[in-house]
């Protein structure tokens, strides 16, 4: 841990400064978890040692809850479910996530100690819990925590004293990382990683935090300064000023003083009227207004029909929405863009991908105009429009559109990542197809209906949830 050192950042209590001065997309450290969980609504389709999804899975057959992918997995994870699975089976059924994950961050300390590992800056010991600024509805979902916990904890174990068990569940609340899968889409599980809780929060923050093969990475998103404090985001930028400073109050127990909230930046773009060529257009502050409710009011229907799997109501809705608050509203307003998202996302399920591709354009524009240029979501937005528009046959859109997210995701994700590596391959493929449809369009689009026509698109996944992507990488219990 070379790169980094600790110190008193103002304000805020311990920090992580940089020890010397780093580029866009530089490792400033990878970590491991301390222990880390599958959640319980993907324990059965979940490796819990990998943490790869699969459709077939080999339960382990003591405890008949744990699975893996195979006897590799079960091997390498027999370590961390060792006393796990001799505990559910005497306790005759499965804790919930967080005291599982408790019971093998304790194990796991009683085994090696509070320091397990020489690249470790901190103690568990010394992070804070913030038990003391929990509601009166956190505090008792703690205590049937700790009760549970208590009844779940084998009597051959180590017996520790209720204020430590308190501490981890604390720590975890406000510290726990979520663990993606192998493809880094989906999250699947929440770990601890404690080099990584000292690092602050920034709304407009100078690293970002990614997965990759089962160890997190800290990585620069531009050139930070020996002695500059290193951040990363712990809410969407997405959110205006308010909403944030409201999220991290609730959810980390602090007041965000960073420029961006001060200064309320971006706020008025976010939630502002229609311009043409940078000039504002008709709209009075009221249209605009009355447009933002509108909106708000069918997100949320939106969202019901989307829940319900009825994605021909959800078009219908945001269709009707998008008619009626488009020529009001800014193409950086964040509930038309949640509109388009949405949109964009169900017509290319239903194989609607003309109306997919268009939608996706437009949200890649407006999340340019918000999002710092390095950032994971605008890559991961502009990765699936491009996939779109390849889909729908516009190459020449596809191509930018891949070339764009690949020089975002090479810094916030890097080489050899499988999202990095997958875009490479399509950057590859996209370049090629273009020079053929430069060559001779007529030509392209045959070979083109020719290869379809052997081999069918196969449908995108289903959607299932506006939040599911890669924001949010910092585990709250729902």
């Amino acid at each position: 841990m070379e790169n980094v050192v600790i110190f008193d950042s103002p304000g805020k209590g311990r920090g992580l400064k940089a020890a010397k001065e780093f580029w866009a997309g530089d490792v400033i450290f990878s970590e491991a978890s301390l222990a880390a969980v599958v959640f319980d609504s993907l324990a059965e389709r979940v490796c819990h040692s990998c943490f790869r999804r699969q459709e077939k899975l080999q339960r382990c057959g003591q405890c008949k809850f744990v699975h893996y992918c195979d006897r590799t997995c079960q091997r390498a994870g027999w370590a961390e479910h060792k006393q796990e699975c001799s505990a559910i089976k005497a306790y005759g059924k499965v804790p919930n996530e967080n005291i599982r994950l408790v019971a093998r961050i304790l194990w796991r300390l009683d085994k090696d100690g509070s320091t397990v590992s020489d690249m470790q800056l901190t103690t568990l010991d010394e992070l804070e819990d913030h038990i003391t600024d929990m509601q009166e509805d956190e505090l008792k979902e703690l205590k049937v925590d700790i009760h549970n916990f208590l009844d779940f904890w084998p009597r051959t174990s180590k017996q520790h004293t209720v204020d430590d068990i308190s501490h981890i569940f604390g720590v975890i609340n406000c510290n726990g990382f979520s663990v993606s899968d192998q493809r880094g889409l989906q999250a699947v599980g929440v770990g601890l990683f404690p080099n990584l809780c000292l690092v602050n929060h920034d709304c407009w923050p100078n690293c970002t935090v990614i997965l990759n093969h089962g160890k997190i990475e800290l990585r620069s998103l531009g050139k930070i300064a020996e002695g500059e404090e290193l951040t990363v985001a712990y809410v969407d930028y997405m959110n205006l000023s308010e909403e944030r400073q409201r999220l991290l109050k609730t959810q980390y127990f602090f007041d965000c003083t960073c420029e961006h909230c001060k200064n309320k930046i971006k706020d008025d773009i976010k939630l502002g009227g229609r311009e043409v060529d940078g000039v504002k257009v008709c709209p009075s502050e009221e249209q605009v207004k009355e447009a933002t409710d509108y909106c708000y009011q069918m997100l949320e229907k939106m969202d019901k029909a989307r829940l319900n799997g009825d994605y021909h109501e959800v078009v219908k809705i945001c269709r009707e929405c998008i008619e009626k608050t488009e020529p009001v509203l800014a193409e950086t307003h964040i509930y038309l863009l949640r509109m388009w998202s949405t949109m964009s996302e169900v017509q290319a399920y239903l194989q609607y991908l003309n109306d997919a591709a268009e939608y996706a354009r437009k949200m890649v524009e407006g999340y340019t105009k918000l999002y710092p240029p390095n950032n994971a979501t605008l890559g991961m937005a502009a990765m699936r429009a491009g996939v779109i528009h390849w889909q729908a046959g516009d190459i020449e859109v596809a191509h930018g559109m891949v070339c764009k997210a690949y020089a975002i995701l090479m810094v916030t994700h890097g080489p050899t990542h499988p999202i990095t590596k997958d875009l490479e391959a399509m950057r590859v493929q996209t370049e090629m197809e273009l020079r053929m449809f430069k060559q001779n369009e007529y030509v392209y689009h045959s070979m083109r209906e020719a290869a379809l026509k052997n081999k069918p698109m196969t449908m995108l996944h289903e959607p299932k949830s506006v939040e599911e992507g890669i924001k949010n990488l910092f585990h709250r219990r729902k």
